[in-house]
């Protein structure tokens, strides 16, 4: 049996499916601080192979590095909860999968991890989307309260709402 919050975002991530299924696109997740929630959401619903391409759960630096290609040297200087990595992780997602929608998440759940100006409950969202001519990425940054779960939780609900907030492709 699902709890009201989990009953809460599957409702959302079938919305999210059925915006992306009717513009005939292809979502990716890059996931940090959610490892890996917000594809499972979505692969949690029937059918989701026509909509929903892969997910990339890349909690570690070297992850990110690895499997989407952030360079190290910007994860150094920026670190991994920034504007900057963040739409290296969305844009490495798409160009790796050819996906047409990319969403990317990264940030501080907390207890630990708060570095100077960014505290506990920082995160960072990206999200992209591949258009014939070009490839439009931008980016999102969100204070969230309460405890580890209580951010995840925020974060994974705020990235299937900007997906569902996307404009049709024209």
């Amino acid at each position: 049996m699902l709890i009201p919050a989990d009953s809460a975002l599957s409702a959302l991530a079938r919305e999210v499916g059925q915006h992306v299924l009717e513009a005939r696109r292809r979502l990716v997740t890059a996931e940090s601080c959610t490892g890996g929630w917000i594809a499972k959401l979505c692969t949690d619903i029937a059918g989701s192979s026509e909509w929903f391409d892969c997910g990339f759960a890349v909690y570690s630096n070297a992850a990110k590095s690895r499997d989407l290609g952030v360079p190290e040297k910007l994860i150094d200087t920026e670190g991994a909860v920034s504007d900057a990595v963040v739409r290296a992780m969305a844009e490495g997602a798409i160009a790796r999968t050819g996906a047409d929608i990319a969403i990317a998440v990264s940030g501080i759940a907390g207890p630990g991890g708060a570095v100077p100006g960014k505290p506990v409950g920082t995160v960072w969202f990206a999200l992209a989307q591949k258009f014939a001519d070009r490839l439009e990425c931008q980016g999102h940054l969100i204070q969230f309260e309460g405890n580890r779960d209580a951010v995840r939780r925020q974060a994974v609900q705020y990235a299937l709402n900007l997906l569902r907030a996307l404009p049709p492709v024209s």
